[in-house]
């Protein structure tokens, strides 16, 4: 990669990448309007939803999975490269997708591909932009992470606009060269973030660039990948299922029940931007024990009340507003434990826990019977998570791998 031209000066050069950044985050989170798809695919393939569905499991592990070896991508190539390449790879997954005429070929292309090309460039753009903004980490995960889930409320209007006016396969067609469309101008606006030796901007000393295998041999690391985990698990469990809860659990018709996906919006949206904002004013491990609180508060609704219209959806905003959090101040709290130059990869193979989250809790329920003991692992999890995020220790405070249990 070209180093920035002198004539560029940086403050410009990091308020372009994060516009870019912005731009491209939109267009990724096009993904989640998958559902819209659901039911038209499966009379398309004579297959059942249920079936239809996997596809988008499938799509989040590739997309963790993708995610995970981003950093090796954005060392060779750059960032913008990468980038380029994974707009080109979704047009390409759409494109086959709407030319899907089994099961399989739709798994490969609308789940495989597009995840791939989704995580390739998710996390990589994510933490580029947070390095280029050292001393305002949080704020920056939220405008990044705020777009991505803004993209999937765009991209709903859009893509249900072209499904009325088009057929399924031309909007499939559409929505790819839309993505390209967005992704690599967002792309061209971005540069590379130059390695950080900054102080940490909450007033502690500035923690280690730790490699990938130093931080996975410390507790730590595996803590917050166990924490990060619990909240993938039930936030994408709980708002999978949403409208089944309340017409299962709550008795609510279907069309009130559906309007848990709105309820679920807005609360997913309030917690990237404030639990964002907060975690440049306070300590980031407390914004995370903050929301491992309010989650229990909603999974303990579900769990422990005889729930109504009005509970019900607190319990669901309760889960999404602490997901939506966890995962914007996520970067950034690696970041102050690991260092980061490194984050890209350190942050990577933790988040293969949104990968397996998304599959884990919809596989305990099918192989135990349904949504309470689903949720009640998910509590106790929640639980353990919790009093990890109280006594966790920032690495570089540390003198030796000693348990945690025996530091002052």
């Amino acid at each position: 990669m070209s180093k920035t031209p002198q004539t560029h000066p940086k403050k410009l050069v990091r308020w372009l990448t994060l516009a870019g950044t912005i731009i491209t985050q939109f267009a990724l989170g096009s993904v989640y309007t998958w559902s819209l798809f659901n039911g038209q695919l499966s009379q398309k393939l004579d297959a059942p939803v249920s079936q239809v569905a996997f596809s988008f499991g499938l799509l989040s592990l590739g997309l963790a999975l993708s995610s995970s070896v981003a950093g090796n991508l954005q060392e060779r190539f750059g960032v913008r490269n990468v980038t380029i390449g994974a707009g080109i790879l979704m047009a390409l997954g759409f494109y086959l997708t709407s030319q899907a005429s089994s099961l399989l070929v739709l798994w490969l292309s609308a789940g495989v591909l597009v995840g791939l090309a989704d995580g390739a460039g998710y996390l990589m753009t994510l933490s580029n932009c947070v390095k280029w903004f050292p001393e305002r980490k949080g704020v920056i995960s939220a405008c990044a992470i705020g777009a991505y889930g803004l993209g999937s409320l765009g991209f709903k209007f859009i893509c249900s606009s072209l499904l009325l006016h088009f057929s399924l396969e031309t909007t499939f067609l559409i929505w790819g060269l839309l993505a390209m469309s967005l992704v690599i101008p967002g792309a061209l606006l971005m540069k590379d973030a130059p390695r950080q030796t900054l102080a940490s901007p909450q007033g502690q000393p500035a923690a280690r660039d730790y490699s990938l295998a130093e931080s996975m041999r410390m507790p730590q690391y595996w803590m917050l990948a166990l924490m990060f985990l619990t909240a993938c698990m039930s936030g994408l469990y709980v708002i999978g299922v949403a409208k089944d809860i309340g017409e299962g659990m709550v008795n609510l018709s279907a069309q009130t029940a559906a309007s848990a996906v709105t309820v679920i919006a807005i609360a997913n949206l309030s917690g990237r931007l404030v639990l964002g904002v907060l975690s440049d004013k306070m300590a980031r491990i407390r914004v995370i024990t903050l929301a491992q609180i309010v989650s229990l508060a909603g999974m303990g609704i579900l769990l422990f009340t005889h729930m109504n219209e009005m509970t019900f959806f607190i319990s669901v905003a309760c889960v999404a507003f602490s997901f939506g959090g966890t995962i914007t101040v996520y970067p950034s709290l690696v970041s102050d434990f690991f260092g980061l130059n490194n984050l890209t990869r350190n942050y990577g193979v933790i988040y293969l826990g949104f990968g397996i989250g998304s599959v884990l809790g919809s596989l305990i329920a099918s192989l135990f019977g349904g949504f309470t003991i689903t949720f009640s692992l998910i509590m106790t999890l929640l639980v353990i998570s919790l009093v990890m995020s109280v006594i966790i220790r920032m690495p570089q405070r540390q003198h030796s791998l000693s348990p945690l249990w025996q530091r002052s």
